[in-house]
């Protein structure tokens, strides 16, 4: 049994881990957390990871500074969601802290500028397969399936706020289950009476 300071500690340093490598921040962090979080540590499972994005994304903020906090509190409590939060946002405010003078001058740099292309480019090649890995796992009926196309296209091609389309498909979500359990229980019942008449 880890001690509790043992324990903030590890939860420090693997948020300062993820907050360092990740460039792009919010949704670009998600295979970093999924690689840190879910396999190599056990934190969390692929669907409370999806869902605490999903979370993350509705509520005012961050996304990676609302997950980080979420999973802190998951583990250790009030505590455990400002230490999360505390070493996810390090990286970003040590990196600002020393080039804050240098920032205004990286487009006279073709290098830098080539440099962040290509991290943008590395960042996408993660996003596509952490999506398709997740996909495979989320994607379980016809009616995921269909609420995703439909999600994918009223924000890719609509511009719809993704806030809209996090809360209808929650609202969906609910209908669909009550749908399912009705008839379930429909079905039940009159499984119950065709016995009764036997």
């Amino acid at each position: 049994m880890k001690s509790k300071l043992r324990q903030f500690v590890e939860l420090y340093l693997a948020f300062l881990k993820i907050g360092a490598f990740t460039f792009g921040g919010g949704l670009a962090m998600m295979p970093i957390m999924q690689r840190e979080l879910i396999e190599k540590r056990g934190w969390l499972t692929d669907e409370e990871l999806i869902d605490y994005f999903a979370i993350g994304q509705s509520t005012p903020g961050i996304i990676a500074v609302n997950v980080a906090t979420f999973v802190g509190y998951k583990r250790l409590g009030v505590l455990g969601g400002i230490i999360g939060t505390l070493g996810v946002v390090t990286p970003s405010w040590v990196i600002i802290m020393i080039l804050a003078g240098a920032i205004s001058s990286v487009d006279k740099y073709p290098v830098a500028q080539k440099a962040l292309k290509g991290i943008n480019v590395a960042v996408a090649a993660l996003l596509t397969s952490v999506i398709v890995k997740f996909s495979k796992k989320t994607i379980k009926s016809v009616w995921n399936a269909v609420l995703m196309l439909t999600a994918f296209a009223l924000i890719y091609f609509f511009k719809v706020q993704s806030v809209w389309i996090i809360i209808a498909s929650l609202v969906i979500g609910c209908l669909i289950t009550m749908y399912k359990q009705k008839k379930a229980a429909k079905a039940v019942g009159a499984s119950d009476t065709e016995k009764e008449a036997e």
